[in-house]
């Protein structure tokens, strides 16, 4: 008796000390992720926190070797290159997932799983090139709409994934007793599927987004970029991943100051837009 004792102490012992191990390994990867997050935040604040004012957000940029300036044209070609890119990513993601996980063909479906994979990992300049040989060349010059394009082919895959797994998650009952009321398999993926995973969607749509706002490469051979205010999606228009590169590239110490600058502000709407998604999300969940 003893002996059993001694086993199921030594066990719990065991399993003890694993459970401290696993809790406390979680607990360090979580510090190293909010340190390095904090760190790269604080190092990129230091750097540009002096081209931080309201001239800064609310000007167009001035010629090298001139004080002042600001990215104002930059932040609203992003927003528009990036909405008009969601316009066309978000439809036809949720589309190809929708066909693959409620018409499933067990084969085609897999495939199509396959190439969304694949693309999340194609080089961003890749997606640039195709976008300037698709678009670019046809149109004889460089555009907005061109690289809404190359962001709608990077964003397509993620959404494509992030929804496909988010109709998964439904239980088949709900569909079943949608169908057994003699609703239409249409209008129960309207009524019923979409809206029960309406959270993990957004989720998906909203990472998609940051994806595609941060990519400097595909605009280099699609939008071109633009120091000047430009509204029309089919003339070359400024982004401000582009703008940071050019300044960033560039001899001039100010516009390297410049470029942290605009760096910070583009980590701060990405961490903004994650933030009042998570905050609605919850809200949501709590109705």
């Amino acid at each position: 008796m003893s002996a059993v004792n001694k086993a199921v102490s030594r066990r719990r012992f065991q399993r003890k000390i694993t459970e401290r191990l696993a809790v406390g390994g979680m607990f360090l990867c979580a510090g190293v992720t909010i340190f390095f997050l904090l760190t790269i935040l604080g190092y990129v604040l230091y750097h540009g926190a002096a081209a931080i004012n309201w001239e800064f957000l609310t000007s167009l940029p001035v010629p090298a070797g001139e004080s002042g300036g600001g990215i104002a044209n930059a932040l609203i070609g992003s927003i528009l290159v990036v909405a008009c890119a969601a316009a066309m990513a978000v439809p036809i993601g949720l589309g190809a997932a929708v066909f693959v996980n409620e018409f499933p063909t067990a084969r085609f479906g897999r495939f199509v799983r396959f190439l969304a994979e694949v693309l999340t990992g194609v080089p961003s300049i890749v997606v640039g090139l195709f976008a300037y040989a698709l678009v670019v060349r046809p149109m004889g010059g460089f555009s907005g709409f061109s690289g809404s394009v190359a962001y709608a082919f990077i964003m397509i895959p993620i959404i494509l994934i992030s929804a496909h797994e988010a109709f998964r998650l439904v239980p088949d009952s709900l569909r079943e007793a949608s169908l057994a009321l003699g609703i239409p398999k249409w209008r129960t993926i309207l009524s019923v599927v979409l809206p029960a995973s309406s959270s993990a969607l957004l989720t998906g749509v909203v990472l998609a987004v940051s994806r595609a706002l941060g990519e400097a490469a595909p605009m280099l051979f699609t939008a071109f970029g633009n120091p000047f205010w430009n509204l029309n999606l089919g003339k070359p228009i400024a982004t401000v991943p582009l703008l940071i590169y050019t300044y960033a590239t560039a001899p001039y110490e100010d516009w390297h100051r410049k470029a942290w600058a605009a760096s910070f502000v583009l980590l701060v709407v990405v961490l903004f837009t994650s933030v009042v998604t998570r905050a609605f999300l919850r809200g949501k969940s709590h109705e």
